[in-house]
C-alpha cells in the first residue's frame, strides 16, 4: 500500500549497515493532527539512505512511502511488526523542483493517496466519482 503524509522532520538518524548486503537510515516525521502531534518513524534502505543527505532538521516535507506487516513467531508467541518504508522525499509545497528520490516498484498497483491529515484511505468512500 502507498500513502504519503506532510510533515516536518524532527530526527534524522544515522546510516546503519544492518548485515553485509543491507542498509538502512531512520528518521523521525513529525505531523500535525489537530490538539496533538504525532512522531511517526520512517525507515529508508539500501539506495534510498542517501535520500535525506540533502535535508536536515526542521524541514517541511512531504513523505511516500508503503505501508508493511510481517508476522513473527517465537516459542508460540506471535508478534506483529509494522514498517512505514519511505521510498520518496520532497520538499514540501515544491513539487516542481527535482528531489532526490527512488522509484516505487509497487506505484503502478496502487496510487499514492494525498492528505491534509495523517494518512488517509479511499477503501470506505462509496461515491461513484
Amino acid at each position: 500500500m502507498s500513502f504519503d503524509v506532510q510533515g516536518r522532520l524532527h530526527e534524522i538518524f544515522d546510516e546503519t549497515q544492518v548485515s553485509e548486503k543491507f542498509r538502512k537510515r531512520e528518521f523521525v516525521l513529525e505531523i500535525p493532527d489537530g490538539s496533538y502531534t504525532q512522531y511517526a518513524k520512517f525507515q529508508l534502505t539500501q539506495d534510498k539512505c542517501g535520500i535525506l543527505d540533502n535535508y536536515k532538521t526542521g524541514d517541511e516535507v512531504k513523505v511516500a512511502f508503503n505501508l508493511s506487516g510481517k508476522p513473527f513467531t517465537k516459542n508460540g508467541t506471535t508478534m506483529y511488526f509494522t514498517n512505514l518504508q519511505a521510498w520518496r522525499v520532497e520538499h514540501a509545497g515544491s513539487a516542481a523542483q527535482p528531489q532526490a528520490s527512488g522509484g516505487n516498484p509497487y506505484a503502478a498497483q496502487q496510487p499514492v493517496k494525498s492528505s491534509s491529515s495523517f494518512i488517509s484511505d479511499d477503501m470506505d468512500n462509496d461515491l461513484p466519482f
